[in-house]
């Protein structure tokens, strides 16, 4: 992602482009799979942590980016495909497979969410749907080890 759809990404969630904003957007845009704060951290050597923190939070305010519990303690930050912050819920609902040999998250676009009924009174405002096993590379690899 270049700077110029970064910063028409970050204006349409009504967050202001800063210099360290962009960055953090364009790494995450570059990225094959969900990332954690130390990942980010290692690619972007340039921002503090606390900075990429916190531009994290404000995305997540914003509904640029939804967190991931990965399965494994950790939490992963994705890009929202959804174009704007207009909705108080993530309209970027999916399923995620967390591998658990290899630890990688994958995002299951096509693999439909089941409808869950609340109780009365209750009200969704996020889901983390995360469906756990051992991906196509790693099921791959152990059978050309055996």
């Amino acid at each position: 992602m270049d700077e110029k759809t970064s910063i028409k990404l970050l204006s349409s969630h009504d967050i202001k482009p800063t210099s360290n904003r962009i960055l953090v957007v364009k790494a995450l845009a570059a990225e094959e799979y969900p990332s954690t704060l130390t990942e980010l951290e290692t690619h972007l050597v340039s921002v503090d942590k606390s900075g990429i923190f916190r531009a994290l939070t404000l995305f997540r305010e914003h509904h640029l980016v939804h967190t991931i519990e990965d399965g494994n303690g950790g939490i992963r930050y994705e890009l929202c495909r959804s174009q704007s912050d207009d909705d108080e819920e993530d309209e970027d609902l999916h399923v995620h497979f967390f591998c658990e040999r290899c630890h990688k998250i994958y995002c299951l676009h096509d693999t439909p969410v089941p409808a869950i009924e609340l109780p009365a009174g209750f009200t969704r405002t996020s889901c983390n749907y995360v469906v756990k096993g051992i991906c196509e590379d790693c099921n791959r690899r152990a059978r050309q080890a055996r």
